[in-house]
């Protein structure tokens, strides 16, 4: 009986593994581009990354290493939290200075732009910019910190390929393919930085996270946890690209770090399910009994 018994068990199929988990819940979307990582920050066997090396249109998670620059020149006494800084809706384009314009309709954040004309102080212009994903907030501080330095500072926290060239809706720039882009590994690195505290100071390491902590738009990865499990992202959309970079806080758990890049999935709602889907897979095996020594 035992003999069986062993036998029975040798037989049995494994269970499949998350990146097995997460491929065939993947493969459900027709034509669809994803790009996961995953990095337990309590365990560094712990990571899963599939297609995180493709580039993406980086969308609005580049607002992440914005903030991040912004935070680090404040550090270094260039700039102030609390400075107040002139609201105008009028940009230069990349591609030739000429000026161009954000259209409130188009933007998160609408009620922004009823203050045109307004000195903002930088604190709130950093908030919107995360929390609703303000587009005018956006390339206001831009033109502050320079997407250049954006850029190095990517480099410098250890992300090889994300780049930001620019604020959002610079037309001429999209018509030549000047675009930010992301990888998935990159803003991995990069939220893994801000949670260890080695993107800024601790003070502006804290105010990062409880910026991202404080996001409004939560219809991705916060959808497919339990209700109340505390989540620090920030979430990009386009035409047919939804993103979501997050570090995922489970009560009792170390904190983990998951960032799902999609595109060429033009029906959003099933870009949204799948992106929960994804969220409530990984975090199932994040949250999973250990197995006893």
């Amino acid at each position: 009986m035992t003999s069986l018994l062993l036998v029975l068990l040798a037989s049995s199929p494994a269970a499949p593994s998350l990146p097995e988990i997460l491929q065939q819940r993947i493969a459900q979307v027709k034509g669809a581009s994803v790009a996961v990582a995953y990095l337990n920050l309590g365990d560094s066997r712990d990571t899963v990354f599939l297609g995180a090396e493709a580039s993406f249109h980086a969308a609005s998670t580049m607002k992440v290493p914005v903030m991040i620059e912004f935070f680090r020149q404040v550090d270094a006494g260039k700039l102030s939290l609390d400075q107040p800084v002139p609201l105008a809706n009028r940009f230069a384009s990349i591609v030739d200075g000429s000026p161009y314009t954000l259209d409130a309709t188009e933007d998160e954040d609408a009620a922004l732009y009823e203050r045109l004309g307004q000195a903002v102080p930088a604190s709130e212009l950093l908030k919107r910019m995360v929390t609703r994903s303000s587009n005018l907030a956006t390339n206001t501080l831009i033109a502050r910190v320079d997407a250049k330095r954006v850029t190095r500072t990517l480099r410098a926290l250890g992300a090889r390929s994300m780049t930001v060239l620019r604020g959002v809706e610079d037309a001429k720039a999209y018509a030549k393919g000047l675009n930010n882009t992301a990888t998935a590994r990159d803003l991995a690195t990069l939220l893994a930085a801000l949670e260890q505290g080695k993107a800024a100071s601790p003070r502006s390491t804290q105010a990062m996270r409880d910026i991202l902590l404080a996001q409004e738009l939560n219809t991705l990865i916060p959808a497919g946890l339990p209700p109340g499990t505390p989540v620090a992202h920030k979430t990009g959309q386009i035409t047919g690209v939804l993103h979501d970079a997050a570090i995922v806080y489970p009560p009792g758990r170390a904190p983990y770090v998951l960032v799902v890049l999609t595109r060429d999935i033009p029906e959003a709602p099933v870009a949204e399910a799948l992106i929960a889907d994804l969220a409530r897979q990984v975090h199932a095996h994040a949250v999973r009994p250990l197995a006893k020594p």
